[in-house]
């Protein structure tokens, strides 16, 4: 089983105006809500791929049952810790440019934040779990870690798609996968990446501080994938880009569900490209079929290995 974790979900209100006058009224032309948060829309996407998988959070208020409503309608399976607070609504302006507006969250209580830990225990060697996304300010700043070694504990693999402290205090504990941007892993590692060699350089210190695979997205140029046995480039199929909320999500769900599946990383990884990118080129996120086609234009290239000398420089010793 995959399970996905969401900590501070959100309705999405995408609103769309062709011309937009700041400071006048505004009449919208098209309004669509979605059930929002990084992990419900990697579960979204899996459930296009037809991957049993099971969404855990927190949900609260009128907008928590509206999301859960949603999720029930389309299909999805879901466990949410029901919280005193209310969920929030972020709102998505699409104009000649894009704006979002994302609002921070409901206070979670240590009680409800427990019952997630607690629901946790139920993993299994068989099953992954994805975290994805920010958290409420709310919750304790450890807590993406406590929530790993819950995972880990209960002899799970977990996949996690987030940044700064919360992503680097759960490397140690080897994540299946990381998915930084170029502008996430600078911040990571504190630097500005100006060439690929660059990018090459730092992504490898995922790898070097636990991550068992690591895709490094590159907008238009593809993306990176880092593994201990080398590095691979992957390209970016052709198409108007429309929607760039969601794509990244689209790319854990692909590489997630095949790699569960498959554990092939090469084969994983192809799929992560094809679902990110059909998710670009479309207004929601991606049906199955259209990440299916998009799959066959992907083409991989292996271009360095990693460096062994560290692993022989232990073994000698």
């Amino acid at each position: 089983m995959i399970y996905t974790i969401t900590l501070n979900p959100s309705i999405d209100y995408v609103i769309q105006i062709d011309q937009l006058k700041l400071g006048s009224l505004n009449k919208m032309d098209n309004e669509a809500k979605f059930p929002g948060g990084k992990g419900i829309n990697v579960s979204r996407v899996l459930d296009r791929l037809h991957y049993t998988n099971t969404a855990l959070g927190f949900l609260g208020g009128f907008t928590g049952d509206y999301i859960a409503e949603q999720l029930q309608q389309q299909a999805i399976n879901s466990d949410f810790i029901s919280i005193k607070g209310e969920t929030r609504v972020n709102i998505k302006l699409k104009s000649d440019q894009e704006t979002e507006i994302n609002s921070h969250g409901p206070d979670i209580l240590p009680e409800e934040t427990e019952k997630l830990l607690q629901q946790l225990q139920k993993v299994t060697k068989q099953d992954t779990v994805v975290l994805s996304g920010s958290t409420p300010p709310s919750l304790p700043t450890d807590y993406y870690e406590k929530l790993v070694e819950e995972i880990v504990h209960a002899g799970g693999a977990f996949v996690v798609d987030t940044t700064g402290d919360s992503l680097t205090s759960v490397l140690p504990y080897g994540p299946l996968l990381v998915k930084p941007n170029l502008e996430e892993l600078g911040e990571l590692f504190h630097v500005t990446l100006n060439s690929r060699d660059e990018v090459i350089h730092y992504g490898k210190k995922l790898v070097d501080l636990g991550a068992k695979h690591a895709i490094v997205s590159m907008a238009g140029d593809g993306a990176l994938l880092f593994t201990k046995e080398g590095i691979f480039q992957g390209n970016s199929p052709e198409g108007d880009v429309k929607n760039s909320v969601g794509a990244g999500d689209s790319m854990i769900a692909g590489f997630t569900g095949t790699y569960n599946k498959t554990k092939d990383a090469l084969e994983a990884f192809r799929m992560a490209l094809a679902a990110g990118s059909a998710t670009a080129f479309s207004t929601d996120l991606a049906t199955g079929a259209y990440i299916q086609e998009l799959r066959k234009q992907i083409s991989l290239t292996q271009i360095a290995e990693m460096d062994k000398r560290k692993d022989e420089n232990h073994e000698d010793h």
